[in-house]
């Protein structure tokens, strides 16, 4: 150093205590540094502190602003405050805190001949705060979407995972930033189609793939953390740990912003989801097939549906009772009006547009026709499952 040093030499020769003083400041102004391990402040953050004072030291003296090569230390520490969680306004506040420590430190320094000096080093501290922000702010967002991206994978992996082995791996978990239940429910869901996603104008891609993060929010909001999830704007499959399904319900409706079936199971241990998730799926298929109005379903409300279903020869032999009707499109009509409306003679008669009487003697031929009494309750019955056979079998590929 010169007989006669520069102002920037003469804060150089203290910048271990500034340094200290920076980290002192960020612990009082700054939450998530007063997080941070006593020995990573007095270690790598003042290390970082010294390293940054003496880079704009050394700007100051050659009239200028950082270079890319420069740079290369406030960007890797931007890249591990994101990965510690450290949020961006937070990172930003402590390189506007130790440039503003340094400041104070030149105007302190600063003899009376070097007052005109200092304007010229405040034009290089905001070229230099520039140069450094815009590098910490593009370093940590794109270290933040890579985390976010591999928690994401993590997550899908993880529900995955679940649904079909009934197993969490703790590093899995770990990665997708989860901490694992002793139980959950298996969800299956159905989402209806958004004007958005139908409107010849918009991007039905963008509106599905905004309406699942919305969704996402929701639950996340629900559960009160990260959820293990498997989307698509039409529905999909998540793990769930749910106190109130209703609640769920109201709550995927307004976001999806159109109607949510939702298929649960019973709160179980992570070694009977599959089954359970086999379950929920099937109980979705079938509210689909059968039109089921959107709301939550569980296996108890389609146990008959599901004992159907389970045994196709028995229920091609039970639709096989209303092939008679095929040839009679009234009487097929009246059949499943009548059951529909839950045997209401009135209601079915108006859905039919018919007198109660006509629907009286249709009833009487369908009777007739396929042999079973529907004035009996075993004819009830039976023609009951068979209509609900035929419907499952003519809509299978639902």
């Amino acid at each position: 150093m010169s007989d006669n040093p520069s102002l920037p030499d003469r804060v150089e020769l203290v910048v271990d205590e500034l340094a200290g003083r920076m980290v002192s400041a960020f612990v009082a102004a700054v939450p998530a540094y007063r997080t941070l391990p006593r020995e990573q402040l007095d270690g790598e953050i003042r290390a970082i502190c010294v390293a940054n004072l003496r880079l704009l030291m050394r700007c100051l003296r050659q009239g200028r602003g950082p270079d890319r090569q420069e740079l290369a230390e406030p960007r890797a520490s931007a890249a591990r405050r994101a990965e510690e969680r450290v949020p961006l306004d937070q990172v930003l506040t402590a390189y506007m805190t130790g440039a503003t420590i340094g400041w104070d430190a030149l105007v302190r320094e600063a003899r009376t001949d070097e007052q005109s000096e200092l304007l010229h080093h405040a034009a290089v501290i905001l070229t230099y705060l520039r140069e450094v922000t815009a590098v910490v702010s593009n370093a940590y967002t794109e270290e933040q979407e890579a985390l976010v991206s591999q928690e994401r994978d993590a997550r899908r992996e993880l529900t995955e995972a679940l649904l079909t082995s009934g197993n969490a791996p703790a590093a899995l978990a770990d990665r997708a930033g989860i901490t694992p239940s002793p139980t959950y429910r298996a969800v299956a869901l159905r989402f209806a189609a958004t004007a958005d996603e139908v409107d010849p104008g918009v991007s039905s891609t963008v509106a599905g793939r905004r309406k699942v993060r919305r969704v996402v929010s929701a639950l996340e909001a629900l559960t009160g953390g990260p959820v293990l999830t498997l989307l698509d704007a039409n529905g999909g499959a998540a793990v769930l740990h749910l106190a109130d399904p209703a609640a769920a319900h109201a709550a995927l409706t307004e976001a999806v912003g159109g109607e949510v079936w939702l298929s649960i199971s019973e709160e179980v241990g992570p070694p009977a989801l599959p089954t359970a998730w086999r379950q929920v799926r099937d109980v979705r298929r079938l509210t689909a097939v059968l039109r089921r109005p959107a709301g939550v379903w569980t296996v108890e409300d389609v146990l008959l549906e599901r004992t159907l279903s389970a045994d196709p020869v028995a229920a091609g032999r039970l639709a096989a009772i209303l092939d008679p009707l095929e040839e009679r499109e009234d009487l097929m009509a009246t059949v499943e009006a009548w059951f529909d409306h839950d045997f209401d003679r009135r209601e079915t008669a108006a859905h039919l547009s018919i007198h109660p009487n006509t629907l009286d003697y249709r009833l009487r031929r369908v009777s007739e026709v396929v042999g079973r009494d529907l004035a009996t309750a075993a004819g009830t019955q039976l023609v009951g499952a068979a209509l609900l056979a035929r419907r499952l079998g003519g809509e299978a590929g639902l």
